[in-house]
């Protein structure tokens, strides 16, 4: 409903409101509406005015809510291009020293200062003097050397033969005979020397062997020097 404001003659600055169709508009000076007729003698009716109020409050801003679930994640991205290549880092420290180079080692020389006559058909050649014997891989009770590092071995075997006496040895690699070291007999005396390379598997043994016959088998040494000598060394170990 339209209204009007006016404010009274006997009160300045108090507003009265009426209804707009109380009140009668003429050009050539219509009567005061009915309500103003009613009221007290003095009193100044204004002139009516339509107002609306459009005006809308703000109110003061709001706490602020709690965070709510998260969403879905989105797609994959295709892949970013590479970056730069970073500064040099610093030197590490050193690390621990590792385990020594193992690389295996086999020899052995010995000699013998004393003359041998062989009394059996089959006698084993005995020494009596250590030159080298590496890790004792060579025993010199038995007169027999025994590998320990599977490989390709070089064996050497020299002697002085004794005059008028035949000289009859053989190199053996466990029981079978190798290489043979002979010398018939002869109003002269000699050195004589046989050599062999062996391929050994572990534990094989490798030794000298007097063979005797008709005739006596016999060689020469003395207290004063070395006149018999077997030599033997590890030239190249087995590829494990």
């Amino acid at each position: 409903m339209t209204v009007v404001v006016f404010e009274a003659a006997f009160a300045p600055g108090l507003l009265c409101t009426l209804p707009l169709d109380l009140l009668l508009d003429s050009a050539d000076g219509a009567r005061p509406p009915k309500s103003c007729q009613q009221l007290q003698p003095n009193t100044r009716c204004q002139r009516s005015v339509t107002t609306v109020n459009m005006t809308i409050l703000k109110g003061d801003k709001g706490d602020k809510g709690d965070k709510g679930t998260p969403g879905k994640p989105g797609l994959e991205g295709p892949p970013g291009f590479r970056g730069p290549m970073g500064p040099k880092g610093s030197k590490g420290q050193a690390g621990a020293p590792g385990d020594a180079c193992k690389i295996p080692y086999s020899s052995f020389s010995v000699g013998r200062r004393k003359s041998l006559h062989s009394l059996d058909y089959y006698q084993a050649l005995v020494f009596d003097t250590v030159f080298v014997n590496l890790h004792e891989h060579f025993n010199m009770f038995k007169g027999k050397f025994y590998c320990y590092v599977p490989g390709i071995y070089f064996f050497n075997i020299n002697i002085h033969t004794w005059n008028f006496k035949e000289t009859y040895l053989h190199l053996m690699h466990n029981d079978k005979e190798q290489v043979i070291l002979y010398a018939q007999p002869s109003e002269r005396s000699i050195m004589q020397s046989q050599s062999v390379m062996l391929d050994l598997a572990l534990n094989d043994e490798v030794w000298v062997r007097l063979y005797k016959r008709e005739r006596e088998n016999a060689i020469y040494s003395d207290d004063v020097d070395v006149y018999i000598t077997f030599n033997g060394y590890l030239v190249a170990p087995s590829i494990q």
